[in-house]
């Protein structure tokens, strides 16, 4: 995937379209992203034991990572991603856009 847990993205398409959140949590094995703040969720559960009351909870649902963009918080734009290298010789990823190294 081309975005990682802790990065700040910009949806791209649906419901949510143009929100900027950060990224929770990152699931490879299905290429979703759970973003902060985006595609809120509720859910009625009922009361478990004898006392207790009922409750509504909020809760971010999984996108798939092609309705997400890297987003440049400096620049407040989204871009594309490529790959290069840094000084050391490491692997590093690089918004298209603006030339900014996110790694």
């Amino acid at each position: 995937m081309h975005v990682k847990q802790g990065d700040t993205v910009q949806v791209i398409a649906g419901r949510d379209k143009g929100k900027v959140g950060e990224i929770l949590k990152a699931i490879p094995k299905t290429s979703k992203v759970i973003v902060q703040g985006v595609n809120v969720r509720t859910r009625h559960v009922k009361p478990r034991q004898e006392g207790e009351s009922g409750r509504i909870e909020t809760f971010e649902a999984p996108i798939h990572s092609s309705n997400v963009m890297l987003y440049s918080t400096k620049k407040e734009v989204a871009s594309r991603i490529c790959y290069t290298f840094n000084d050391e010789g490491k692997k590093v990823r690089m918004l298209k856009k603006t030339g900014e190294i996110i790694d």
